[in-house]
């Protein structure tokens, strides 16, 4: 029996282990953070009953591709590839809008998929073998440089259109990839002074745009108003072109904008998300409310995903919060562990690629959650509530536990 066993979880056990912790993590507190839509649906059992059965065809998914050798992900790139410049192209065209954007498309079944999850992994992949192909032993070839841009540029403009926060996340893994693939430091210093003139260039613009867009939403719930019509917000589509400016300047004055506020004339319909995520922190008392016991919830949007840390911090307290913390920064450190042992450089940096990817963005959701960082709407990978990024991420531990199975062991050295 425990042979049987050992032969399914192959592979780095502690991976396995945080892997485990955080799905069991994930299965109590979008229980718990799934109030509103039981309420909705008059089911209770619904909502958490799906959460766990993507978790377990994720965990499925991992098994599978854990079970593939490192060197065989390679032939995979031009498939997948072509699979995310499609369905890029397709969720910008026809895809279904969730929070003003388009980032899901639509299947048979009612099944949603977000393309930009693939493309993701699929750019760390793509990396991943520029950097090995083109290793020197002074470093990175500098046409490595070029070719990583002209792939990952394109997909991240594209993901980027109606998904910023998600492209950014993107750009700082693939950077990093570099900088651990050692690309001449020259050009990396080049990249971060144009990345620093088009972030000025687009924060402008946001500015710019987005005030007009504003302006525009405005004016047409002022024609609503004075035609007797709806104000409903999901009947204005505000801002035409400028819908995405509008929401990014919100953002960004919101997170800017530290000016006391007297507690009555606090906004909680602006400002709802981030005022009860606060009011859930607070409210946990140091040790936690206990799991289940999350008042919050019932009034926190995306309680269940894009805050759920907000909830993990009011239910189990500061401990609880660390634990999740400490989950995250062992799953960074067993894949640079992982990373140090392969003798070929591949399997090395699609581990380190695909471990930064999922800790960068869990960093970036507790930062939104505690207040530090602005509303990103991104979740927290392997505990939030999804369906196509669970799933997926649950993939990208499989091909790390793959790494640290089949890649080829660099020789110990023996102490003389």
């Amino acid at each position: 029996m425990n042979k049987k066993i050992g032969n399914i979880f192959k592979g780095d056990k502690v991976i396995w282990m945080v892997f485990f912790f955080l799905c069991m993590i994930s299965i109590v507190e979008v229980f718990s953070a799934s109030s509103n839509l039981t309420y909705k649906s008059q089911n209770y059992i619904g909502p958490i009953a799906f959460h766990t059965v993507t978790i377990i065809i994720g965990a499925m998914a991992a098994v599978i591709t854990l079970n593939i050798p490192c060197r065989y992900f390679k032939l995979m790139t031009p498939f997948l590839l072509i699979i995310s410049g499609l369905t890029l192209l397709w969720v910008l065209i026809g895809g279904e809008s969730i929070n003003g954007a388009n980032r899901v498309i639509s299947l048979p079944g009612g099944v949603t998929f977000q393309p930009s999850e693939i493309a993701k992994g699929t750019m760390v992949l793509i990396t991943a073998q520029i950097l090995s192909a083109m290793q020197r032993e002074d470093g990175a070839d500098k046409k490595a440089f070029k070719y990583i841009l002209c792939i990952v540029l394109p997909t991240a403009a594209l993901i980027g259109i109606e998904n910023l926060s998600t492209a950014a996340l993107l750009f700082a893994v693939i950077f990093l990839m570099m900088f651990i693939g050692r690309v001449p430091l020259t050009q990396m210093a080049k990249l971060v002074g144009i990345a620093a003139v088009l972030i000025a260039i687009f924060l402008t613009m946001v500015f710019t745009l987005g005030s007009i867009g504003a302006s525009e939403e405005n004016k047409q719930t002022v024609e609503a108003v004075q035609d007797g019509g709806a104000t409903d917000t999901k009947v204005i589509k505000g801002g035409g072109v400028f819908h995405r400016f509008v929401t990014w300047r919100n953002r960004i004055v919101k997170h800017i904008d530290k000016k006391e506020i007297a507690p009555e004339d606090y906004d909680l319909d602006k400002d709802a998300q981030v005022a009860h995520a606060n009011i859930a922190i607070v409210s946990s008392n140091i040790i936690g409310k206990g799991p289940g016991q999350s008042v919050e919830r019932d009034f926190l949007s995306q309680a269940f995903s894009d805050f759920i840390y907000a909830i993990v911090i009011e239910e189990l307290g500061i401990l609880g919060a660390a634990f999740v913390v400490l989950l995250y920064i062992v799953l960074l450190y067993r894949a640079a562990r992982i990373a140090s042992r392969c003798e070929n450089n591949f399997p090395a940096f699609l581990v380190m690629g695909l471990a930064l990817l999922l800790v960068i963005q869990a960093t970036f959701n507790m930062l939104v959650a505690v207040g530090i960082a602005p509303v990103t709407g991104q979740p927290l990978p392997l505990i939030s509530k999804g369906g196509t990024s669970t799933i997926i991420n649950c993939a990208y531990i499989g091909v790390i536990l793959s790494v640290s199975r089949s890649a080829k062991k660099r020789p110990e050295k023996i102490a003389v």
